[in-house]
């Protein structure tokens, strides 16, 4: 992701759009909250799945019933999501030291976003294949990156510690998720501590790129 002289003139001119990109994040649990609402039946934290609220059928799924009146919002949200994350990935790397480690961290980020953008794009109801390859890439290569990041950015102690935190957390949610291991928190519940630290790391990130700017203005 060698950046291009026009992309640099971009970031330096607008400083806050990268960082704007990634607190527009907060969208994706406002739209959860409202969508889970419209169920006829009650949506479960626990019970249900996040891609639950975009499949686009009402019925047995997955040995679980799913109907969801505004899977339209949901999956645009995803989308949203993703694109958020590709740009705001493309524009924040231009504020740091281009090394291999953060070239690697923002990369995996940017392909993090990509996976989002494919959940979106396919419920999980359509062609589950390419939903499931999308999950993944945000679920295991964003929470690496996000890792990455937080141990090779000139970043301040508190805020480099609850990134790597942040990814490890997840991974380690990831594996059990992955066997299926729910410590009474049901499939829903462990795939949120899976799924929802990266984007709350995506809204404090961007609020702290912000802050930054707005010293450095200041000053």
């Amino acid at each position: 992701m060698k950046p291009t002289k026009g992309i640099k003139i971009f970031s330096d001119r607008y400083p806050f759009v990268g960082p704007a990109f990634w607190m527009v994040s907060v969208q994706y649990y406002i739209i959860q909250i409202l969508v889970a609402v419209a169920w006829a039946m009650p949506y479960s934290v626990f019970h249900n799945t996040i891609s639950d609220l975009g499949n686009t059928v009402c019925g047995p799924y997955s040995a679980r019933y799913v109907c969801s009146p505004l899977h339209g919002f949901m999956n645009g949200s995803f989308i949203v999501l993703g694109v958020t994350m590709i740009f705001g990935g493309i524009l924040i790397y231009q504020e740091f030291k281009e090394t291999r480690g953060s070239l690697a961290g923002f990369m995996f980020m940017i392909i993090a976003g990509i996976g989002t953008l494919l959940v979106g794009l396919f419920p999980e109801n359509t062609i589950s294949s390419l939903h499931v390859v999308g999950a993944l890439l945000p679920f295991l290569i964003g929470n690496v990156g996000m890792v990455v990041l937080g141990m090779v950015l000139d970043l301040p102690k508190l805020l480099r510690y609850y990134t790597i935190a942040s990814g490890v957390i997840s991974l380690i949610a990831l594996v059990f998720f992955t066997f299926h291991v729910y410590f009474g928190l049901d499939i829903g519940g462990v795939e949120r501590i899976v799924a929802y630290p990266q984007t709350m790391w995506l809204i404090v990130f961007g609020i702290y790129m912000s802050s930054t700017h707005l010293v450095i203005k200041k000053g």
